[in-house]
């Protein structure tokens, strides 16, 4: 600290601060609070200080590198910490004292911070100096002050500057507290901008990592540089910052009290008092005062070079600003002239009017033409005429008398017909003069009009010559007041233009930085980011491995409870173990609030992730099974569901293909399943599925009672009782599964209504959501999927399917076969309610739902591998069983325990292979025929036996009546 202060005789006259400064004010949290460090060295400093009889300061020269860094993003603004040369082995080192370390530089200067909490809000000169030890940014009142006003913690803080404030302001945000501080030029501020985000990133460039951390990507804390594409680097303003800014004395108010933080009283009483104490001390000792003179002329020879370049940076800047303001000159005003354009379109109106008329005339004289054309070819057909009846004529003077008498009675004849003919016409002539006469008095009338529409139009015309004439007077009046006008409107706009281009000016800067703000807080924000979530993965493979041990404890201490030969000493501690182990989650969650990977009471589709059973040694295999989901989950989620969720959101439309098929079988994520159902039932059903149909069923079950209605309310309340959509009676869900099952009813009358199809359509409403593609959801499993009379009165495929499944059983898993045939377990009991209803209520719901996505799309086929996967995966467990009422009570609850998906799923699509569907079938028939000859042989039987008891009665009626008539 001591290599950023100055002696307390270097204390001068200090300039007044700005005009209308004034009041007090909170100088910032943590004011108040004393730098060590910076204490011990004073004390040090003062202790010696006695003892000195000349003393000198002189600065260390600068290092090649350190000039070449001088012109790079401006770190060369940092003080120096002054090497004090010792006279002899007496003198001490005075007030500028050297680290260990050698010379090192130091952000610091003076800037103005706003106190915001005074009653009137003013700025006080303050000195800044960095501490890179703690990434803090201390504040004193000067810069021979010991102890500091305040810090800034320039670790967690942000920087921002707005557009329209004053020149040089600028604002650090801490999580606690905002400071508005101000420098001396625009070219000030965006140096400690810009230095201060160094200083940020160095800091958490150098926090110390813990091994976990290590893994993180180290090449994220390289300050690349790309961060000068948004902030370009600055000179260093030499006058303002560093070496010279320390030499000078600090600025000073006109009022004395105005600069003094009335907040920390006592660190201002300790400071001053330090201060004159050191004053004293130097005047005292005439041989140890300090030559302030001479150092204050050596700080001015060190700092000469450095101002004379940043002299040279602000030439450029200058004449790049002249540069730029001599080309936003625009050029000047545009005078625009207007002619007497209405007299010139008038006349360009007389023109068109001639034309016009001229073209009328030409079509008249057409008009007139053709008409003399038509008139010359009636006077050649008269002509023609003429001349035939000169013909007829000469040959009838030829003729004999007969023929002339006969030729006059023809002319007789043809001269009625044309007195006739000529009547007519009169007749018609008339007519057509009467029509004649009325359109002449119509064409007078229309001349009348248009006279009057030709007045109005030259009265028009004369009153539009006449505003022309004024307009144009007026034009030549006003054109010199429209320039004015034109000229201060175009003044005005220059000066907008100026003052939207200084705006956009500071809206780049700001701009610039900001950009710069956000990359380096981004990155350092993405690197907390990859630690915290190693960390969390490791914290979830701790978990996961305490839930497996937790799990594998608790399942010893379900073995010792089972053990016939214990004690009962023993018994009674195993079942306290027992029952402190099913308190161990309460107490966790009372200690722990916060849990790293919860699992839910309730599934995405309301399944109880932990089943509640109400016996006592049930309550202990519930807590056994929800160790195991939790730590299949931890383990697997994001190994296995987000690079499944990537693939499906790849996928696009959805096309019957291998690679969908490949997907169904890992599964399809809640996200995407209702679409992926869908989509399978409409493409399977789309050859009988009809709009509307589906109301029509249900207007039908309302018209009248189906008799499969009764049975359906009493399998409603027994649908899916762990899930929390059916247990309730007023849920929603329960109206729509009661109209799906009707319609199914009507849809099928030679099912109707078979106990289990309550759960297929309660699994398919959860996903599907709607009651109609529930409804053909039904329809495709029982209609396509099922093999025929699956779901009949006599469950015929059903009988046939739990026949097959033995036969794979004992070709896929020999050994389990013997020691289940051995122990003379029926697997019917347990794998008929399997196929029936697709392992609801025996599979834990994440692993259903990826059974019936397979299921669906494939068919039966899943069904036998999941059910022989099933035996696989837990055939190492029965095997120990040597018991045949262990064995059918495991078989019971086994498939609950089932937690890991991904290994049944390689079980039953991997191991389970080959399993080819014409094999599946060709058994299927082999069987049915074998039970149908059963039931047949069973039908004969019971009918034999009918008849014989029908005759064992008849008998037995028959040897009583005798009796009776013998008695009689």
């Amino acid at each position: 600290t001591a290599g950023r202060r100055l002696p307390h005789k270097s204390r001068r006259s200090r300039p007044e601060e700005e005009a209308g400064r004034a009041g007090e004010g909170a100088d910032g949290p943590g004011e108040g609070e004393p730098s060590n460090k910076k204490s011990a060295q004073w004390d040090n400093m003062e202790s010696d200080s006695g003892s000195l009889n000349s003393t000198g300061l002189a600065t260390s020269s600068k290092s090649e590198e350190e000039k070449a860094a001088d012109t790079g993003i401006g770190e060369n603004c940092f003080v120096e910490e002054a090497v004090v040369p010792s006279c002899s082995d007496s003198l001490d080192n005075t007030y500028l004292k050297p680290d260990k370390e050698g010379p090192r530089k130091k952000l610091c200067g003076y800037l103005h911070k706003c106190s915001r909490k005074a009653p009137i809000r003013a700025w006080k000169s303050r000195w800044f100096f960095y501490e890179e030890s703690k990434c803090h940014l201390l504040y004193y009142r000067t810069a021979q002050d010991v102890n500091p006003l305040g810090s800034i913690d320039i670790s967690s803080a942000s920087f921002d500057i707005k557009a329209g404030a004053d020149e040089g302001v600028f604002e650090i945000r801490t999580p606690s507290k905002e400071f508005i501080l101000k420098a001396v030029s625009k070219h000030a501020m965006m140096y400690w901008l810009q230095q201060l985000q160094i200083k940020r990133w160095e800091f958490c460039n150098n926090q110390p990592r813990s091994l976990v951390e290590d893994a993180v990507d180290e090449a994220q804390f390289s300050c690349s540089e790309a961060e000068h594409e948004f902030l370009p680097p600055v000179k260093t303003p030499t006058d303002v910052v560093g070496i010279q800014a320390a030499s000078l004395p600090a600025p000073q108010s006109s009022v004395s009290i105005q600069n003094i933080s009335l907040k920390h009283p006592w660190i201002e009483i300790q400071n001053t008092v330090h201060n004159l104490c050191g004053s004293r001390q130097n005047r005292g000792d005439g041989g140890g005062v300090v030559n302030f003179e001479e150092t204050q002329e050596n700080f001015e020879i060190i700092a000469e070079g450095e101002h004379v370049e940043a002299e040279a940076e602000e030439t450029v800047s200058t004449e790049t600003q002249e540069d730029t303001r001599m080309k936003s000159k625009p050029s000047f005003i545009r005078k625009t002239k207007k002619g007497n354009s209405g007299l010139s379109r008038f006349a360009e109106g007389t023109r068109q009017d001639k034309v016009a008329s001229f073209k009328h005339q030409n079509l008249i004289l057409t008009e007139e033409v053709k008409s003399q054309k038509e008139l010359v070819k009636l006077l050649h057909k008269a002509l023609e005429a003429a001349q035939q009846e000169k013909r007829e004529s000469c040959r009838y003077l030829a003729t004999t008398e007969k023929d002339r008498l006969e030729l006059v009675r023809h002319k007789v004849r043809q001269i009625a017909e044309l007195n006739k003919r000529v009547e007519a016409l009169e007749t018609e002539r008339k007519d057509r003069e009467h029509r004649l006469a009325l359109k002449e008095e119509h064409v007078e009338e229309l001349q009348a009009h248009v006279q009057l529409l030709m007045d109005k139009n030259q009265a028009k015309q004369q009153v539009i010559l006449k505003l022309t004439e004024q307009l144009t007077k007026e034009m030549s009046n006003s054109a010199e007041e429209a320039d004015t006008i034109a000229a201060e409107t175009l003044y005005r706009q220059q000066e907008e233009v100026e003052h939207l281009k200084d705006d956009l000016e500071a809206y780049k800067t700001q701009n610039q930085f900001l950009n710069s703000e956000i990359h380096q807080v981004t990155k350092i924000w993405s690197t907390v980011a990859q630690r915290e979530k190693i960390l969390l993965m490791k914290c979830a493979r701790l978990q996961a491995h305490n839930c497996q041990i937790e799990s594998k404890y608790l399942m010893m201490l379900r073995k010792l409870q089972g053990l016939p030969d214990l004690a009962s000493n023993n018994v009674e501690m195993v079942k306290g173990l027992i029952q402190e182990a099913l308190q161990w989650s309460e107490k966790e969650e009372a200690t722990v609030p916060v849990q790293q990977s919860p699992i839910n009471q309730y599934d995405d589709y309301g399944f109880m992730t932990v089943p509640d059973y109400e016996a006592e040694e049930w309550k202990l295999l519930a807590k056994i099974q929800a160790l195991e989901i939790k730590s299949s989950h931890l383990l697997n989620h994001d190994a296995l569901e987000k690079p499944l969720s990537e693939r499906w959101n790849n996928l696009g439309e959805l096309i019957p293909s291998s690679e969908l098929k490949s997907l169904l079988r890992c599964g399809v994520p809640v996200e995407h399943r209702q679409r992926v159902w869908r989509w399978i039932v409409g493409h399977r059903m789309q050859h009988m599925r009809s709009p509307g149909h589906y109301k029509n069923l249900l207007k039908q079950c309302e018209v009248a009672e189906h008799p499969a209605s009764r049975q359906i309310e009493l399998d409603l309340p027994r649908t899916l009782t762990n899930n929390k959509h059916f247990t309730s009676p007023t849920s929603q869900l329960i109206p729509k599964l009661r109209r799906v099952l009707l319609a199914f009813s009507r849809q099928n009358p030679t099912i109707g209504y078979c106990q289990g199809l309550n759960r297929l359509a309660a699994i398919a409403l959860l996903v599907l959501e709607e009651e109609e593609n529930t409804f053909w959801c039904l329809v495709h499993i029982v209609e396509n999927l099922m093999p025929p009379d699956y779901y009949s009165n006599t469950l015929i495929g059903s009988q046939v399917d739990q026949r097959v499944f033995k036969d794979f059983l004992s070709e896929k898993l020999p050994r389990l076969t013997a020691h289940l045939e051995q122990h003379r377990i029926d697997l019917g009991l347990v794998t008929f309610n399997w196929f029936l209803v697709i392992f609801v209520d025996s599979l834990i719901s994440d692993i259903l739902f990826k059974v019936w996505d397979a299921f669906l799309y494939e068919g039966t086929k899943v069904i036998f591998r999941y059910a022989l996967a099933i035996f696989k995966y837990n055939e190492d467990a029965i095997l120990r069983i040597q018991d045949s009422l262990e064995i059918y009570q495991y078989l019971r609850f086994f498939t609950k325990t089932i937690g890991d998906s991904k290994k049944l799923m390689n079980i039953a699509f991997s191991d389970m292979n080959p399993f080819p569907m014409k094999l599946l079938q060709n058994r299927r028939g082999a069987h049915r025929l074998k039970l149908e000859a059963e039931l047949r042989e069973l039908e004969k039987i019971k009918a034999q036996y009918m008849r014989e008891q029908a005759e064992h009665v008849a008998s037995h009626l028959d040897g009583t009546v005798s009796e009776d008539e013998e008695e009689g």
